[in-house]
């Protein structure tokens, strides 16, 4: 099920712009094209998040329908995360945005250069 903002879209862009956007979300999303991951894997890939961003972040994806938490009732308690239906209709994307990530690394000269916005 979908929750989304009471916000009114223009295009579908916005929409999708609205349910990704974020520094972490992108490569949650990433990750966990090639299987189900618990929070701690997740944590483990995402170096520099903390919990509590995580959590916020994968509420809010599972809330957008781009993801699932499944719950195991067992002790202790188990929780993985995966993709939904709509959270696979982006996996092209994702391919697409990394490989173009890559390529543009490749092309700077240092690899730390800070952005500035224009």
């Amino acid at each position: 099920m979908m929750h989304l903002k009471e916000v009114t879209y223009n295009c579908g862009l916005e929409l999708l712009s609205d349910m990704i956007t974020g520094k972490w979300k992108t490569l949650i999303l990433f990750y966990l094209i090639s299987e189900k991951k618990r929070f701690s894997a997740l944590k483990s890939l995402l170096p520099g998040i903390t919990s509590k961003m995580l959590t916020k972040q994968l509420r809010e994806l599972e809330q957008s329908g781009l993801i699932e938490r499944k719950i195991y009732q067992q002790v202790p308690m188990k929780v993985e995360y995966s993709l939904t239906s709509k959270g696979y209709e982006l996996e092209a994307i994702l391919f697409q945005m990394c490989e173009i990530g890559t390529n543009y690394l490749e092309d700077i000269s240092e690899p730390n250069i800070a952005f500035q916005t224009i």
